[in-house]
């Protein structure tokens, strides 16, 4: 039986250096040389996505960084895709994504989203400036298990606490684990509103994701 704990940490260390067409190669040879598509994703694509966050939370790599690396990431998980299909490999859970209504700042979402997905997660990205009923339309249309909602301004991290009271009113707020990010936010705001986790940065955002499935 062929180890590839070599052909993983290859993979792992061209997705933290961001080597987008390298990665794809690599992914390929690895399929080609028998290596298991959930392997692959988990001890080469999110094992590396891993080091990365953590790089990224101690200060040694920056949000120019880590985005070449998620770039890296998604055109490996392309080419993982169809294998993964094949395997019957299938992602953790759904997690929805979005800038409450008002806020149209989408560079840490954007990096929320891909650390999350570099979590084996699927993201229904909503986008930015969305209102509390679009957001109650996409959890009653979707078995997402968590919300992550950022805010950036002082002025609408109001409406972080409008989405959650309009959960509380269309009966969905147990169905779902509420995040809260984004600049003007704190610990005691998400404890207040009653949202279930906050977290600083986007790597932690990830780790706390990832526990709720």
């Amino acid at each position: 039986m062929n180890d590839f704990t070599n052909t993983f940490n290859e993979i792992s260390e061209l997705l933290q250096k961001g080597k987008a067409k390298d990665i794809v190669t690599a992914v390929d040879k690895a399929l080609k040389d028998g290596a298991s598509p959930g392997d692959i994703l988990e001890k080469g694509l999110m094992a590396g996505m891993h080091i990365v966050g953590l790089k990224f939370k101690q200060g040694d790599i920056f949000v120019p960084d880590v985005l070449i690396s998620a770039r890296a990431m998604n055109y490996a998980s392309e080419a993982l895709k169809p294998s993964l299909a094949e395997a019957g490999v299938k992602s953790v859970g759904k997690a929805i994504i979005c800038t409450v209504k008002g806020d149209l700042h989408d560079i840490g979402k954007n990096l929320v989203r891909m650390m999350i997905e570099g979590k084996g997660i699927d993201v229904i990205d909503l986008g930015v400036d969305c209102s509390s009923d679009k957001i109650v339309e996409a959890v009653r249309s979707s078995d997402a298990k968590v919300i992550c909602l950022s805010a950036l301004l002082t002025t609408t991290m109001l409406n972080q606490k409008e989405t959650i009271d309009a959960l509380k009113a269309a009966g969905l707020r147990d169905k779902v684990k509420i995040m809260v990010g984004g600049a003007p936010v704190t610990q005691s705001y998400a404890d207040e509103i009653g949202a279930d986790a906050y977290t600083s940065d986007a790597a932690s955002a990830a780790e706390v994701c990832r526990t709720f499935f």
